[in-house]
């Protein structure tokens, strides 16, 4: 799909399942449920989406998804048998992973960040060895200082592989990265979450990670119990849906199972998402 000069595709890095409350919060089980049918142990479908953004003749990615290291204990957390679609995915747009320049990680949580690593041998080393792992810096001392609710998904000898690589770049928030790429701060699901905001020729993508990991997340109460400021969280959402529906901005869905890609409508009081 072309935005303005830029072009992006996506494709789905790995499968799993989570428990359906935890990723939706507050919000009985009597409404998620019409949204993402669970199974009889509650858990519900969901995927990691890999989105390859060709921009300034760079080849950038959104997040690195669950990649192929995960530990026995966190195959059982993500109810996944851990087997990893980046190289495939990859292929399909012509590249390797030797062709990435920029690997944006908006957080750190296992299931955006430990792709950006494999094996070689029985040792771990940076996945994609000529790219820039871009993190912003509250992230980033957040994740080698896990506390009790959140060293469960962060696992700072993953981060370490990529900094002892020198393929580690903190930045500052509320920024561009390249032009027509700006770094936002959101802040809601961790402390130093942030989104990408791309505009190229007047046209729009935005790609709001966990903050809108999924079509069915796109109304403000819509909050997954895992966010650790979630009045934050809604704060965001309220404050930029408007603009996204008055736009037609495309968002990129990291964890929608139907709609990686899609625009925000607004019929009177429906908010809802057409994929595109």
């Amino acid at each position: 799909m072309q935005i303005g000069q830029f072009k992006i595709t996506s494709f789905v890095e790995q499968k799993f399942k989570l428990d359906g409350g935890s990723m939706f919060g507050v919000i009985p089980r009597m409404m998620w449920e019409k949204l993402i049918p669970p199974d009889k142990n509650n858990l519900i479908p969901m995927v990691t989406n890999m989105f390859v953004l060709k921009a300034h003749g760079k080849n950038i990615i959104f997040d690195a998804g669950l990649g192929d290291t995960l530990s026995e204990r966190e195959k059982k957390i993500y109810n996944t048998d851990n087997i990893s679609m980046i190289d495939d995915g990859l292929a399909e747009s012509g590249l390797t992973t030797n062709d990435i320049d920029y690997v944006v990680l908006t957080h750190l949580h296992t299931d955006h960040s430990a792709g950006a690593v494999k094996f070689k041998g029985d040792k771990l080393v940076p996945r994609f060895p000529n790219a820039k792992i871009i993190i912003s810096k509250e992230e980033w001392e957040d994740a080698i200082n896990p506390n009790e609710r959140t060293s469960a998904v962060y696992i700072p000898e993953r981060f370490y592989v990529l900094q002892d690589a020198n393929r580690v770049e903190l930045i500052e928030l509320d920024k561009e990265i390249l032009p027509g790429i700006k770094a936002v701060r959101t802040g809601g699901h961790t402390g130093g979450h942030f989104a990408l905001e791309i505009e190229s020729d007047n046209h729009k993508l935005y790609y709001y990670a966990d903050i809108f990991p999924s079509s069915t997340h796109i109304k403000v109460p819509f909050v997954p119990a895992t966010d650790l400021y979630p009045l934050d969280t809604m704060a965001i959402k309220r404050k930029k849906l408007p603009e996204i529906i008055e736009n037609e901005v495309v968002m990129a869905f990291d964890h929608d199972i139907n709609i990686p890609l899609g625009i925000v409508k607004q019929d009177g009081k429906k908010i809802f998402v057409e994929s595109v």
